[in-house]
C-alpha cells in the first residue's frame, strides 16, 4: 500500500483500476524523553497510514513527511523543525504530484500534535492552488485523538490519567507495538502530570516543552504495553476513517 515500496507500473495500474485516494501522513523528528527515539511521530504516522488505507480499501499511502513543526521541542538536542509555511509548501507539492498522476482525493493527517495548527487551516489554501476536482481532507482534531488514547488506556489498563500527550503511556505503548526494539524501558520516567488542555498546549507552544516538563515528557509512561499500543492505533485509525468518509464527495 505504500507508494514508495511499489513500482511505477504498479501505481499506474492501481490508479487505472480506481485507486484514486492517497493518504499523506505527517510526522516529526523531535525528542520524546530519555526512553523513546526522535522518530516516534514518524514511525507512528507510518503505521497509521497503512491502517487507514486498509480500512478505506481504495487508497495508497504516500511517504510520511518526517520533519514537522517542532519549534517547541528545540530545547532538546537533536530535534529538527520546519516553519509552518515550509511544511505547507511540502504538502502542496506532494498533493500536486499526486494529482498529476491521477489521484483525486488526499487525506492528510498528523501523528504529531504540533502540526495540527497548520492542518486546521490548510484545506482552503491547498484547494486554491490544486487542479479543479482534487479534494483535500485534513484531520485536525487533537482533542479527539487524546480522548481516544484516554479511552484506550482506561479500557486496557485503567490508567487514563497517565495520558499526557507526549512520550506518555499512549505514545510509549504505540512504540512497543510498532518498534519495540527502540524503547528504552529502563529509562522511562513520568513528566508533567496534568492533562493536555487547551491552556497547557498554548503554554507549550509559547514557552517550549522544557519549561513545562524538563525531562520532555507530558504524562506518564508507567503501565505501557504493546496491547495498549495496538488499541490506541486502531482507535485513531477509526477516527481518521470516519472523518474522511463523512467528508467524501463523489469522485469524477
Amino acid at each position: 500500500m505504500r507508494i514508495e515500496h511499489l513500482t511505477s507500473p504498479d501505481i499506474a495500474d492501481a490508479i487505472a483500476n480506481g485507486m484514486r485516494t492517497a493518504v499523506l501522513p505527517l510526522g516529526a523528528t523531535e525528542q520524546h524523553g530519555a526512553h523513546l527515539p526522535l522518530s516516534v511521530d514518524s514511525d507512528h504516522a507510518d503505521r497509521l497510514g497503512v491502517l487507514v488505507a486498509e480500512r478505506l480499501g481504495d487508497a495508497l499511502v504516500a511517504p510520511t513527511i518526517r520533519i514537522g513543526c517542532s519549534s517547541h521541542h528545540l530545547g532538546f538536542a537533536g530535534t529538527l523543525s520546519l516553519r509552518a509555511e515550509t511544511l505547507e509548501a511540502v504538502c502542496l507539492d506532494c498533493c500536486t504530484s499526486l494529482a498529476g498522476h491521477g489521484f483525486r482525493r488526499v487525506l492528510i493527517f498528523s501523528a504529531h500534535i504540533g502540526n495540527y495548527p497548520l492542518l486546521a487551516g490548510i484545506e482552503p489554501k491547498l484547494a486554491a492552488r490544486l487542479p479543479a476536482g482534487v479534494e483535500v481532507i485534513a484531520f485536525a482534531d487533537s482533542a479527539a485523538v487524546l480522548a481516544a488514547w484516554r479511552d484506550a488506556a482506561h479500557r486496557v489498563a485503567g490508567l487514563a490519567g497517565h495520558v499526557g500527550g507526549h512520550a506518555d503511556i499512549a505514545e510509549t505503548s504505540i512504540m512497543l507495538a510498532v518498534r519495540p526494539d527502540a524503547v528504552r524501558s529502563e529509562r522511562a520516567a513520568a513528566g508533567f502530570p496534568g492533562p493536555m488542555t487547551v491552556q497547557l498546549l498554548a503554554r507549550v507552544f509559547t514557552n517550549g516543552v522544557a519549561a513545562v516538563a524538563p525531562n520532555g515528557v507530558l504524562g506518564n509512561p508507567d503501565g505501557m504495553s504493546p496491547e495498549l499500543g495496538f488499541e490506541c492505533l486502531n482507535a485513531v485509525a477509526d477516527l481518521l476513517v470516519e472523518h474522511a468518509t463523512t467528508r467524501y464527495r463523489p469522485l469524477t
